[in-house]
């Protein structure tokens, strides 16, 4: 990920959890937790976490979540939470597995939420993420099916205007997962410059190792 996006997302961070922003990361984790069935005995990542709002959904369900991110900002509104919250079992990791930066663990579940439009390098993050799971482990990642490029009212740092399904698949596969599906998460209303209001869908596409 660009320095660029880093510096806008750090910008950011103190005032990222609009309504909105809640909304749609609630909707996404309730998809996730009813497809992954998240255990208590099991270690998870949740990759892009930004200030957490995913993340947290997880922690009363596993034995540890991880949250990692690129972003200082964003790690300092996360940690100022987990502090707040007395979460002994959720930390985080500053890191950026597009750029080979190295984390620590392996994970019987990795997740990510709306983090992949960012990431120019999909087949080698997608590589590091499979690399960081234990054998029968599983992924969840919820982003934008494709769209024109309207979600954003400002896209710097949008590497894609969302994803095709099946090429998504492909690139899943040929990381080394399989069993992968998908499913459409939760729908999210934009207003659009000139447009009105767009509806936009996120799908979740899940593997395993």
């Amino acid at each position: 990920m660009s320095d660029q996006i880093k510096t806008n997302f750090d910008e950011r961070a103190a005032n990222w959890e609009k309504p909105q922003q809640i909304i749609m990361a609630n909707g996404v984790a309730a998809t996730m937790i009813c497809a992954l069935e998240p255990t208590s005995d099991m270690s998870v990542m949740d990759y892009g976490c930004g200030s957490g709002l995913v993340t947290m959904s997880f922690q009363p369900l596993v034995r540890q979540v991880v949250g990692v991110d690129s972003s200082r900002g964003m790690l300092e509104v996360f940690q100022n939470k987990v502090s707040r919250l007395g979460f002994e079992n959720v930390s985080s990791q500053l890191a950026d597995l597009e750029e080979e930066d190295k984390i620590e663990g392996e994970f019987d579940l990795i997740v990510s939420s709306m983090a992949f439009h960012h990431v120019r390098k999909l087949p080698e993050l997608l590589k590091r993420l499979y690399d960081h799971m234990v054998p029968g482990g599983s992924i969840g990642i919820a982003d934008l099916d494709k769209e024109d490029g309207t979600f954003h009212s400002d896209n710097t740092g949008v590497a894609h205007f969302g994803f095709d399904r099946k090429m998504l698949k492909k690139l899943f596969e040929e990381a080394g997962f399989h069993d992968i599906r998908d499913v459409t998460s939760t729908t999210v209303e934009r207003e659009t410059e000139g447009k009105g209001k767009r509806q936009y869908t996120i799908f979740l596409m899940t593997g395993k190792k």
